[in-house]
């Protein structure tokens, strides 16, 4: 049976299509089975990230409300013969038609036939979030070294933890080194005690991502920092041990700025 992992966060522009984008297509050159699942219905992305929006014939919605089935639906990769995406659908008036009963119904059927899916979540903790969080197995929080980003991913946890989610990893992308020496930048250490969470895998800051969304393609396989950081992530999440390399250890500046008040909540 495969893996179901949701990308998730509180905050958008953190990174989650562009994490699940390129997750996936580093566990496929693994030689794992996977498909992406788009489910920021209204808002969708992936397809687009992917440079695969012109191949849509039914979407995410279709299949949940069972006007088509779920190979029909299914759009393959061919720089990546083991991936596959869902696309979400374009309306936004087709999420009040849809329950977590048929999330669950559809992720059982994927389990089968994939080694991993990986569940594009949309920002906040609406109903688009319970859809993507339906049945997960692990759930990847998605920030970014960011105050508000943070603070988001916090609430985001702090509802997880409610929720009795199986596994809870953080990935924290956009990191800056020169800015963390330089005090202006939370560093990985601190992020990591502020959420309490354990550290699944960073991405560097890396302008060769904005380059590849323009052109709908990932960055696997472009050998740039950012290659390299979500080819070990991928690695990770298929039991690998990779290392995750030594990040600045001192207090930035912004450390003194936080803290837990009594109800345990990041403020």
């Amino acid at each position: 049976m495969g893996e179901v992992i949701t990308f998730t966060s509180g905050k958008g522009g953190v990174g989650k299509t562009t994490t699940t984008a390129n997750v996936g297509a580093g566990l496929s050159l693994l030689d794992k089975k996977v498909v992406l699942v788009d489910t920021d219905i209204g808002l969708r992305n992936l397809d687009v990230v992917m440079g695969l929006e012109n191949r849509i014939l039914y979407n995410l919605v279709d299949v949940l409300t069972g006007r088509c089935r779920v190979k029909q639906a299914l759009i393959r990769d061919k720089r990546y013969p083991n991936l596959w995406i869902i696309p979400s659908s374009c309306s936004g008036d087709s999420k009040n038609n849809l329950n977590e009963k048929q999330m669950k119904n559809l992720l059982s059927d994927l389990r089968k036939e994939f080694d991993y899916v990986l569940i594009d979540s949309p920002a906040g903790i609406d109903g688009g979030f319970k859809l993507a969080t339906a049945d997960s197995d692990r759930i990847i929080v998605v920030t970014t070294p960011q105050i508000a980003a943070i603070h988001d991913a916090d609430c985001v946890i702090q509802l997880l933890h409610r929720k009795k989610v199986p596994r809870i990893d953080l990935l924290v992308n956009g990191y800056r080194r020169q800015m963390v020496r330089d005090g202006n930048m939370l560093d990985i250490p601190d992020i990591c005690e502020l959420l309490e969470a354990e550290l699944l895998g960073v991405v560097l800051e890396d302008e060769e991502i904005i380059i590849s969304q323009n052109h709908g393609e990932p960055v696997i396989g472009k050998h740039t920092v950012s290659d390299t950081c979500y080819q070990n992530i991928a690695r990770r999440i298929a039991g690998m041990e990779v290392a995750i390399p030594d990040y600045l250890h001192h207090k930035g500046m912004f450390s003194r700025f936080f803290w837990r008040n009594h109800a345990g909540k990041l403020v």
